[in-house]
């Protein structure tokens, strides 16, 4: 589970409790599947043809990572882009989270002509809309809304463990230790957070960073790569710490960051502050609401 996959989660409970109903296609036996039966959330496998058919039968409906509404398809990941492209859905609400450029080649054109609206989370996303030559009163901004959490008491340096090589994990935990301290790669953010005294994200891409807003919610100092729509999440200086993406930025801020407890936790105080304000679940619902009723 990454954060696109807790982001179509928290949005269905919010739609679910707005008095929508709500339907989630998703690849048969994954973990979002998974979760979303243990919530109750109808759920379908997602095929070519459960996307057609609920296409055309009205409501709100999620694939790959998705949600139907009043006519309204949502899909959440590229597969399930091009699918509802294929399947002709005519109210077609596409979420992009990835930062990097849309590919130019005919394919990628003709995809992103199959869209009603597009949702970026970022403006950083946004502006790779724009230059593909989507219009702008396509694409609206709403960011990732995550649930404020408990705070933490704790004096761990987590760092998040994913397997995709982009992430940085392996270049975190050089850098920590680097630094002269020890990391801890987590799989669980939600749990582990609790224990935290400080979160490093590094990663060589990045749409907007819901890892550092579920850290920041749970007052845990943060120090992220300066990235794609990270710089929108994490104000230098103020919120958190921007570093660049070499073992001996980051561990020159690990040690700020580590010797200066007082200063650490005044960025915390000030990020948390700024998810309540900005980066709520409410927000991201409310949001993603407001595309919906445009198209229906």
């Amino acid at each position: 589970m990454r954060g696109g996959q807790w982001q179509v989660l928290r949005l269905i409970d919010g739609l679910r409790a707005a008095g929508h109903e709500c339907a989630l296609l998703a690849r048969a036996g994954s973990p979002l599947s998974a979760e979303a039966q243990r919530r109750g959330i109808d759920v379908s496998a997602w095929t070519l043809r459960s996307i057609w058919r609920r296409g055309r039968a009205g409501g709100v409906a999620q694939a790959g990572t998705h949600d139907v509404m009043h006519h309204v398809t949502h899909a959440h990941d590229a597969r399930s882009h091009t699918a509802a492209a294929m399947a002709g859905v005519t109210r077609l609400v596409v979420s992009r989270r990835v930062a990097f450029p849309v590919q130019p080649n005919p394919m990628s054109r003709w995809k992103y002509r199959h869209a009603a609206h597009y949702i970026a989370v970022s403006q950083t996303v946004k502006q790779t809309l724009l230059d593909a030559g989507i219009a702008p009163l396509r694409v609206a901004v709403v960011y990732d809304g995550v649930p404020m959490q408990p705070p933490s008491h704790g004096s761990e340096i987590l760092v998040p463990d994913s397997p995709d090589p982009g992430k940085g994990t392996a270049l975190a935990l050089q850098a920590v230790k680097l630094a002269g301290f020890e990391a801890r790669a987590s799989r669980d953010l939600e749990h582990d957070l609790a224990h935290a005294g400080l979160f490093v994200y590094i990663t060589q891409s990045e749409g907007l960073g819901s890892a550092v807003l579920l850290a920041m919610a749970a007052g845990v100092p943060v120090i992220a790569s300066n990235v794609g729509g990270l710089p929108e999440v994490v104000e230098h200086e103020s919120t958190g710490l921007l570093t660049a993406n070499t073992p001996e930025a980051i561990a020159g801020a690990v040690r700020r960051l580590m010797h200066d407890r007082a200063f650490a936790q005044s960025l915390a105080v000030r990020a948390c502050a700024q998810v309540q304000e900005k980066f709520s679940v409410e927000q991201m619902v409310a949001g993603t609401i407001a595309v919906y009723e445009a198209l229906a």
